[in-house]
């Protein structure tokens, strides 16, 4: 992994730590929701003043955005699910549920 990805997944990161959809974090930070989309799937670089703007909004270092991903625990990781739930259609989520399943299903035997 090169240090723009590392970079771009630390943002990530950080929206997600903060349990805020990429609209809430697009607001908080003052970037737009396209900006913030194009970060997270690594199309586009952030500028210096774009880092340092979001990292003073959050009060975080740049440095922090280039460390490893931690290991979430399972109230962060469910966290997370229902964040990334929350604009998804009632037939996205409903095949997200019978994946569940399936993957309970598999896991259990």
């Amino acid at each position: 992994m090169d240090y723009q990805e590392q970079l771009n997944n630390g943002i990530k990161r950080l929206r997600l730590q903060n349990c805020l959809t990429q609209d809430k974090f697009a607001e908080k930070s003052g970037l737009t929701v396209e900006t913030i989309r194009n970060i997270e799937h690594n199309k586009c670089t952030p500028t210096a003043k774009t880092i340092n703007s979001i990292c003073e909004v959050f009060g975080v270092t740049p440095v922090s955005l280039l460390l490893p991903t931690p290991e979430f625990d399972k109230n962060q990781l469910l966290n997370i699910i229902n964040i990334k739930l929350q604009d998804a259609s009632i037939e996205e989520i409903s095949k997200i549920n019978d994946i569940i399943d399936i993957i309970k299903k598999k896991y259990k035997n």
